[in-house]
């Protein structure tokens, strides 16, 4: 391979001093950029023109691509650009983008980093990922078909996550004849909406990612367009680095770098701002000062280190400091929080399950979070509009809404609009552990800051020794009709006989009166669980042993109450009578309601039943009576002292 396919282009420097060549190539600032909107507006293809006029392809690729254009490509016997980037079989056949495709190049002023994004509206979620470090955005619009749904979902997207460079590239001019008059259309109509969702500013420019006009040279074809080239643009507009360089200073920690007993640090990427030896920092949540002694990396010391910069500090004082902790500027600390207000893009095919837990990942933070029912959605075609506001219950796949989070403890943070790193978050599955959402954080809640945890003197250990037992929540969780009560029944009667202290809570009782506002939904059976939950831990507090018997019929939600509770304080007893069985008894004649269309999300009928994977008990309750099961539960917990 010759030397001009390795390097993208020669000039005098490299002939002269290939040193000072490589040093300046080594110091040009990234520029890490997106290009959205609809489908078939020709993303792939102005990637592909990048990579082309920037010589960033060998020859060996050229090959390939120009045998595989005339195999599968669109463009007749031409260079079809587009499968430089959609490198995926399923891309290539239906020709479009399915996946983020990251690639590289670089001019003489600057390196790139460009994410194509895909345009469908299913894959909006991998349109998110990739938009979510970006610096800038190049917003494609087919010259033929103008302002589309899509351009108008990934804008706000694009403004939603904080990108404030916009780039409106009006592509496909040379289908339209370089129409200046429909260009300007293009141009009036997108600057209405974008004035609507709050966008204060964007680049437009007319272009032709196929005939590579103005692209990185000037197009004869647009006289009457006077400004930059889309290379020239790239090349010279602020990164989100520099920016980012000005704030205050702020580094979540990732892990404690302890090689040996004479060096202790704590290694982060510096998230905002600047840090210096002799800096005074503040660790939060704790609120812990110290001074900054060093600022170490692979290549030694440094003076001074700037956001995006990974380092390890080491402090004058040994104080407590641990991953999730996050090091801050000491006079100009970030809050913490446990409530908030938070705008959601929700990414999974399965809909938002209020009240369940999730979750929460904001930097090297990871806490147990619960979304309350959303305020609203966005309607993306009327964004800034009287339609922008839509009621809903719950989330979507590709929706976007506001609501309200509670996190099981506090978080440090700062809103979005301050710092990326700091504002902004993902939800994941706890037991798919799959990615469901992104957010950002508008503003912690007032309510958050009024209500502090009130110690009291008696403890809680103070409690169970006055009654002499180990408290306990004794889970029952089954079918309806598998006689997860008359089991709890029979063991709170035992457990009587022994002079131990209990508390029965039933399902059927529970909704007399705590939970008489709740229905049979989804969202309505995880809240019924919350509210259960939360009594039985106060319950447990007191020094009880619990006993609950409800179908709680998904795993997450017990899980939930299990985290909520000291290790081994949970037992879940799973009542195990076969559908058939539990149908027969229907003492209480909700299963023929059920089958006849009566009674509707009937657990086992039509609202699933999730099993428990590793219950502390498992009871195979048709081959027992009520009594043997009871005796064999009060066995398995001995000593409940």
């Amino acid at each position: 391979m010759s030397e001009q396919d390795v390097i993208y282009k020669t000039d005098a420097l490299i002939a002269e001093d290939i040193d000072a060549y490589l040093d300046a190539h080594q110091h040009k600032t990234i520029l890490r950029f997106i290009t959205c909107g609809s489908v078939d507006d020709g993303k792939s293809t102005l990637i592909g023109r990048l990579l082309y006029d920037s010589k960033m392809i060998f020859e060996d690729q050229l090959d390939a691509l120009q045998a595989d254009s005339k195999k599968v490509g669109t463009q007749g016997q031409d260079i079809d650009f587009a499968l430089l980037v959609d490198g995926l079989a399923a891309e290539r056949e239906q020709g479009i983008t399915i996946d983020v495709a990251y690639r590289f190049f670089n001019t003489e002023k600057r390196k790139f980093i460009v994410a194509d994004c895909p345009g469908h509206e299913q894959y909006t979620r991998n349109m998110v990922t990739g938009a979510s470090t970006a610096d800038l955005a190049v917003i494609l619009i087919d010259a033929r078909k103008g302002v589309l749904v899509q351009t108008r979902r990934h804008s706000y997207l694009c403004h939603l996550i904080g990108i404030k460079n916009l780039v409106l590239a009006v592509n496909k001019m040379d289908l339209i004849g370089y129409d200046q008059a429909k260009y300007d259309e293009i141009v009036a109509d997108y600057a209405e909406f974008a004035r609507s969702i709050g966008i204060e500013s964007f680049t437009a420019m007319p272009i032709s990612g196929f005939e590579g006009d103005n692209i990185t040279t000037r197009s004869e074809n647009t006289p009457w367009y006077t400004g930059p080239t889309l290379v020239e643009h790239l090349e010279t507009v602020e990164v989100l680095s520099s920016v980012d360089a000005e704030k205050p200073f702020r580094m979540p920690v990732q892990w404690v770098n302890r090689p040996n007993l004479d060096f202790r640090g704590f290694s982060g990427l510096i998230a905002t701002g600047a840090v210096k030896p002799g800096d005074e920092v503040r660790v939060l949540p704790s609120g812990k000062t110290s001074t900054v002694t060093r600022v170490v990396t692979l290549d030694g010391d440094l003076d001074e280190a700037v956001a995006g910069q990974s380092v390890t500090l080491c402090f004058a004082d040994e104080i407590d400091c641990s991953r999730g902790n996050v090091i801050a500027a000491a006079d100009n600390p970030p809050q913490a929080a446990d409530q908030f207000e938070a705008t959601l893009v929700w990414l999974n095919d399965e809909a938002m399950h209020v009240g369940r837990a999730y979750w929460l990942k904001l930097g090297t933070q990871m806490v147990s979070v619960t979304v309350q029912q959303p305020k609203y959605a966005i309607n993306v075609n009327d964004a800034g509009g009287p339609g922008s506001h839509l009621a809903v219950k719950t989330l979507e796949l590709n929706a976007i809404g506001v609501a309200e989070i509670m996190t099981d403890k506090p978080i440090v943070f700062e809103t979005y609009d301050e710092s990326r790193s700091l504002g902004g978050f993902i939800l994941i599955d706890k037991l798919s552990n799959a990615t469901v959402a992104a957010g950002i954080i508008n503003f912690s809640l007032r309510r958050a800051q009024n209500v502090h945890w009130q110690p009291t003197d008696i403890t809680r250990a103070d409690h169970a020794l006055m009654k002499n037992q180990t408290p306990k929540v004794l889970w029952f969780t089954g079918l309806s009709g598998a006689g997860k009560s008359t089991i709890a029944n029979e063991v709170e009667k035992q457990l009587a006989v022994m002079n131990r202290h209990t508390f029965l809570l039933d399902g059927d009782n529970v909704r007399h009166g705590l939970n008489k506002d709740l229905g049979f939904t989804e969202a309505d059976r995880i809240e019924n669980i919350r509210r259960v939950g939360e009594v039985a831990k106060l319950m447990a507090d007191a020094g009880l042993i619990v006993l609950t018997a409800f179908i709680s019929p998904f795993r997450a939600e017990r899980e939930m109450v299990r985290k909520m509770l000291p290790e081994g304080e949970f037992v879940e007893i799973f009542v195990d009578t076969p559908l058939a069985v539990a149908e027969a008894r229907d003492v209480k004649g909700l299963y023929k309601k059920a089958r006849s269309g009566e009674l509707k999300n009937f657990t086992g009928i039509d609202s699933p039943y999730e099993e428990p994977v590793s219950p502390e008990i498992h009871l195979n309750a048709a081959d027992l009576r009520p009594e043997e099961a009871a005796e064999l539960i009060i066995r398995k917990l001995l000593p409940l002292k």
